[in-house]
């Protein structure tokens, strides 16, 4: 991409502070691009700052989705053996077990993706922090190249190498919107009134995207639904693993916390009219108590904080990705699967826009897709 007044480094501004907009700030810049990442609040004030961020491609998703997880869980690899990174990555397997976890067991082995069924015992002794006999007669599935991501330590750790690059970071912005004139992109509008001159917007806002770009005309289904994350203090449990359990799904923290959620937990929560959020105690404590249930020794649990917002979600289920038809320079971010795709899907797009050549590993993720 070249600069609308002929320079060679584009001016990039990319608006969302959660993994994926921030992951491809700091690509962008690594490839020489003017970025400027910017905020309505703090990095990963957002859906990225309440994910389980559970890092898989254990689904039954169609191929090129699933080619695109299994880069991104690669890339995770990578980033955890840099010597100088702060995030915190742990790739040490995701335990499931459930309705229709056999037959996702089978389908795995057809397609070549690592994973062992485990017995009650087998899974008493490979992983002790795991109460045996919550696992169902039949056994469970363990997915030894799983884990989990931090994200705000990997977002903290991204924007500094965005910096580090040259890249500048806007956090508090307020309300920010893209501009346009002429069928092209020109900037972003802070909520004082700033416009910053861009040739290129990355729109990366989550679950604001869809509203966002209706108004610029533009349709993206939605799907987009309530999130609860809860943590516990520190305490001695001994996990390592991510669990999948029917009634809870939790994993370890950097500091020696849990953190967890369920689809039945986010269906009890409220969303006022306002915009904020009513999360019933007894939702909480119901969330530690089947906690409690699947681990070893079955230990008392306490909340600490939770994490209540909006988790995004495309109206298909799949990412969307790439350039916004019929606005010149403008580009999206939009996916559940935000933690998994973050460092892949960053790097993929920075690609696009800085150098303007399409990855095909995209091609199946356009906003244009929707018509």
């Amino acid at each position: 991409m070249v600069r609308t007044d002929g320079s060679s480094r584009p001016r990039v501004v990319v608006l969302g502070g959660g993994v994926l907009g921030v992951s491809t700030a700091a690509q962008a810049a690594a490839k020489g691009a003017q970025v400027t990442l910017v905020t309505d609040g703090a990095l990963a004030g957002g859906a990225s700052g309440r994910s389980l961020a559970w890092l898989n491609s254990a689904g039954d998703f169609p191929a090129e989705y699933h080619r695109l997880r299994m880069l991104g869980l690669d890339r995770y690899r990578a980033f955890a053996a840099r010597p100088d990174s702060a995030a915190r990555v742990a790739l040490d397997g995701g335990l499931r077990w459930g309705d229709g976890v056999r037959a996702s067991f089978e389908h795995q082995r057809e397609i070549g993706y690592p994973a062992q069924w485990l017995s009650r015992a087998d899974v008493a002794e490979r992983l002790p922090a795991v109460d045996a006999g919550a696992v169902p007669d039949g056994g469970a599935l363990f997915n030894p190249d799983e884990g989990w991501v931090d994200l705000p330590s990997l977002i903290d750790q991204l924007a500094r190498d965005l910096v580090a690059a040259g890249g500048a970071v806007r956090t508090a912005a307020g309300r920010c919107e893209v501009v346009v004139a002429g069928g092209r992109v020109t900037g972003v509008r802070t909520g004082s009134g700033d416009v910053l001159a861009a040739d290129a917007v990355l729109l990366a806002t989550g679950a604001a995207v869809p509203g966002a770009l209706a108004d610029l005309g533009v349709r993206v289904p939605d799907a987009t639904s309530n999130a609860l994350l809860v943590r516990t203090p520190k305490v001695d449990h001994g996990l390592r693993t991510v669990l999948n359990t029917p009634r809870v799904a939790l994993r370890p923290a950097p500091d020696g916390a849990l953190v967890m959620d369920a689809a039945w937990s986010e269906a009890e929560v409220v969303r006022r009219d306002d915009g904020t959020f009513d999360v019933p105690d007894a939702t909480v404590q119901g969330l530690l108590h089947e906690a409690a249930q699947v681990l070893a020794g079955r230990p008392e649990l306490s909340c600490a904080s939770y994490g209540v917002g909006r988790k995004p979600i495309p109206g298909d289920g799949h990412p969307v990705l790439g350039p916004v038809p019929g606005l010149d320079g403008l580009h999206v971010a939009f996916s559940h699967s935000g933690a998994t795709l973050g460092l892949v899907a960053g790097e993929l797009l920075a690609g696009e826009i800085v150098d303007g050549a399409p990855s095909p590993l995209l091609a199946a993720f356009r906003p244009a897709r929707f018509g």
